[in-house]
């Protein structure tokens, strides 16, 4: 393998401008530009780190070369043996700053907004979207991530038709990107008096928080309608028209809040919703535009395909993009989803390793 050398300099550059801007009081003022810099600071922290540790490695198998070329009899057998351990040091230091050098994904560090949707098989597919809820309300809690509410639309029988919520946490989009798409459960519903098993499907949308910097709206482009909230079967939940709902003109998306009683907060969270389904769709068409071959689920976050199946009959959970299968359901519903999220993320780091390496430059 060859690195990167003119890559790993600009790199080094940016660094030391990290590093001063970092002291810089104004920096410090801003808090945005300051979570911003101090992340990419610890990224080429750890790179500059490995490519010291590669450097070293190196320059220990030229001295353990010297000695091989320079050494007779028993002492020859020991060069050689300090020659192997300073190649395999080496292949470590220089795979450890390849993966570090892999391009990282520019939400990272970001809080998600989760949507999940009842989608085939009726009442069953909103129950199967209430569950879907409730697994990831409990994984947020083994990762110690925050759950906030935006908004939520129950069915008739304890399901969910949709429900829209925010996880805070440091490694949360990293963690949930991959759960966007189409999942799909097969059991006996509970609507089923003759026991037969059946399939459903519910929809999951991962979005990364968008930020004002990060998406800029013109007000003109906005349609924003006030209305009573209402509840189930169209009782009133207030007197007031603190229901909000906002159309983005040019793309046509729609966003409406009515959990909230002011009208205000329901303004604050469809615009956060709105922001951030702009940003996905943004960032979509770049993806589409770099690589149409390559539709990762960074991405393109599609529904389309299912992604993965409970069985709940086998105790069953399969992922099928990666081929997992796990006899454990009832501990995945319970929230145990890292075994799930540890292996896809081990697969999105080789492929990007595999087709990514020559253009490694980390923006």
């Amino acid at each position: 393998m060859t690195e990167r050398l003119d890559n790993l300099d600009e790199l080094e550059e940016e660094y030391r401008s990290v590093l001063e801007r970092l002291a810089d009081p104004s920096t410090a003022a801003d808090r945005k530009t300051f979570t911003a810099l101090s992340r990419r600071h610890k990224l080429l922290e750890e790179i500059m780190a490995a490519r010291q540790a590669r450097d070293r490695a190196a320059a220990d198998l030229e001295v353990a070369k010297e000695m091989l070329a320079n050494s007779t009899g028993t002492e020859r057998e020991l060069a050689r043996d300090e020659l192997e351990k300073a190649s395999l040091a080496l292949t470590q230091a220089s795979e450890h700053l390849r993966e570090l050098l892999v391009p990282v994904d520019p939400n990272d560090g970001k809080n998600v907004i989760v949507e999940i949707r009842g989608a085939e098989g009726g009442e069953e597919a909103n129950i199967f979207a209430k569950d879907l809820f409730d697994m990831y309300s409990r994984y947020a809690a083994r990762r110690g991530w925050s759950l906030e509410i935006l908004s939520l639309d129950p069915s008739e029988l304890g399901g969910i038709n949709e429900v829209i919520f925010m996880l805070k946490g440091e490694d949360a989009w990293r963690r949930m990107k991959n759960e966007a798409g189409a999942q799909r459960v097969q059991r006996v519903p509970v609507t089923e008096s003759q026991g037969r098993i059946h399939t459903s499907s519910a929809t999951v949308t991962v979005l990364p928080e968008a930020e004002e910097v990060d998406i800029e709206i013109d007000p003109s482009d906005l349609k924003i309608d006030v209305y009573r909230s209402t509840g189930p079967g169209g009782q009133s939940v207030n007197t007031t028209d603190s229901a909000v709902r906002i159309t983005h003109i040019p793309t046509g998306i729609v966003v409406a809040m009515q959990d909230e009683k002011s009208q205000i907060q329901n303004r604050a969270k469809a615009m956060a919703v709105l922001r951030s389904r702009l940003l996905k769709m943004q960032q979509d068409r770049l993806a589409e535009e770099q690589s149409k071959q390559r539709k990762s689920q960074i991405g393109m976050g599609g529904r389309s395909d299912k992604i993965r199946t409970y069985n709940f009959k086998e105790n069953r959970v399969t992922d099928h993009r990666i081929k997992l299968t796990l006899h454990k359901l009832d501990r995945v519903l319970e929230g145990e989803l890292d075994e799930i999220s540890d292996a896809l993320l081990a697969d999105e780091r080789a492929r990007q390793l595999r087709e990514g390496q020559d253009t490694a430059l980390v923006r």
